[in-house]
């Protein structure tokens, strides 16, 4: 084991980063009273044994490969060296930033997840992640870096802490929220493997709601493909109504189809609205031409009323046009007036002059 509780210079991290390659891996780190210790005999095995040998608040970390992408984070969703400064674990500027120092050299975006839990009172009571520009304040407290991780233990163990969430606990349903956030960002298929797991129907509603939002945010195309089967085959509209939604932040092409085939064909009216609504906010031929058909031939007039608003969320050349057609056209008076609604709210010329035209004749 080594400890050390003072301050390591960052050129002198810098140097050694430079001679080892696993040492990157491990995150610069001030005011900690540091041990390293190995994990390969099991993850779990050693976080436990560690929460069990400290009596006083403390913090245990590790890091795992991270999936491609510009995924830095730092304090409050903050990165680079010039803009953190140092991330203070403990005390009331825990979720801010001190000053930083502009002379410090930026480093490239790094490709690990750190994942730290902070224990006390014999249990893990938060859980943080952080990319490898950060520096982090440990508060003075023991901080326990675990090496030899292996990224499927690593999910094994969030896993299991994501399952607690349906309990009335507000502190392991904020566990549970922080545990999904960490594995969302594995790039290892085991994280795949845990999150069509938790988005079977087997699994309570809100582990399902909240297991779909990372899978559009971050899990690429297998994510994509999970959330096409919810919207077929998920029974709660409350649910499918959650998928809309991460279809629409998925960056895979075929989210935008999928959304179109949930706003024409989905059971519920609720989720029919719900995918209009971010088809809205959504440029482009293809979603422009699925709200149109919505208020053409969608069987109920709440769901027509939510397809005209999202055609006032499109870029104005989309929206205005098609808003005036259906004002003017429409047969469904409701349907008129909501359109008239929304064009008045356009400010657009082309509205004024509708306007114009239709009370002045």
């Amino acid at each position: 084991m080594v400890k050390t509780g003072f301050r390591v210079p960052f050129a002198f991290i810098l140097v050694l980063s430079a001679l080892s390659g696993s040492y990157a891996q491990q995150p610069r780190l001030s005011n900690a009273q540091l041990t390293v210790r190995k994990a390969a005999a099991g993850l779990e095995a050693e976080l436990r044994a560690v929460v069990a040998g400290q009596a006083a608040p403390g913090w245990i970390g590790y890091a795992v490969p991270m999936i491609p992408g510009d995924h830095n984070m730092c304090c409050n969703g903050k990165s680079g060296l010039n803009c953190c400064g140092v991330c203070r674990l403990e005390g009331r500027g825990s979720e801010n930033v001190s000053s930083g120092d502009s002379r410090r050299v930026p480093l490239e975006s790094g490709k690990s997840l750190f994942v730290l839990f902070r224990v006390e009172k014999g249990q893990v009571q938060r859980i943080r992640t952080f990319t490898e520009e950060c520096e982090l304040d440990a508060g003075g407290l023991p901080f326990t870096w675990l090496t030899d991780v292996r990224p499927a233990d690593s999910t094994t163990l969030l896993a299991s802490m994501v399952r607690v969430s349906e309990t009335e606990d507000r502190a392991a349903n904020r566990l549970a929220e922080s545990a999904l956030a960490a594995l969302a960002f594995h790039d290892d298929t085991s994280a795949d493997r845990v999150f069509e797991q938790l988005s079977a129907t087997s699994q309570p509603e809100s582990i399902r709601e909240r297991a779909s939002f990372w899978l559009g945010a971050a899990r690429g195309r297998k994510g994509y493909e999970v959330l096409r089967r919810m919207m077929s085959d998920d029974p709660s509209g409350r649910v499918r109504e959650k998928v809309v939604f991460a279809l629409s932040i998925s960056k895979e092409p075929e989210a935008v189809t999928a959304m179109i085939e949930a706003a024409k064909n989905d059971k519920s009216d609720r989720v029919r609205g719900q995918a209009l609504f971010w088809l809205g906010q959504k440029a482009g031929k293809k979603a422009a031409g699925a709200i149109t058909d919505a208020i053409e031939n969608d069987p109920e007039t709440e769901v027509k009323k939510k397809a005209v608003f999202a055609l006032s969320q499109l870029p104005a050349d989309e929206g205005v046009p098609r808003l005036i057609q259906v004002a003017r056209t429409h047969k469904n008076p409701a349907v008129r007036k909501q359109a008239m609604f929304w064009l008045g709210q356009s400010k657009d010329p082309r509205a004024l002059a509708f306007f114009e035209e239709v009370l002045t004749r």
